[in-house]
């Protein structure tokens, strides 16, 4: 049952996107246990990134290099993964967008 409902999940995903299932990141896939945690992976974050552009009528570069500017590196240099911090980037976005 699980694994069906991540392979659904992933579909959903997908053509929400307009992307290939096999281009949908983990993160996509799972939630934190409190279904709060700030961050994302970049990866997550450029997937989505033109249908962003899209619905703020924004540039689709602009979008996306505002996620390469609000994402974060390994702490210290070689723990964890990168993240992006989609409260940080919402910010941006509501600011870059005029609302």
């Amino acid at each position: 049952m699980l694994l069906d409902s991540v392979k659904q999940r992933r579909a959903d995903v997908a053509a929400f996107n307009g992307v290939s299932p096999s281009d949908i990141p983990a993160d996509a896939l799972t939630a934190s246990a409190s279904g709060v945690d700030p961050h994302i992976s970049p990866q997550y974050a450029q997937l989505q990134a033109k249908r962003v552009a899209k619905a703020n009528s924004l540039p689709a570069t602009r979008v996306e290099q505002l996620v390469k500017d609000h994402t974060d590196g390994r702490l210290l240099g070689f723990m964890g993964e990168e993240r992006v911090n989609v409260l940080k980037l919402n910010i941006a976005l509501k600011e870059l967008a005029g609302k």
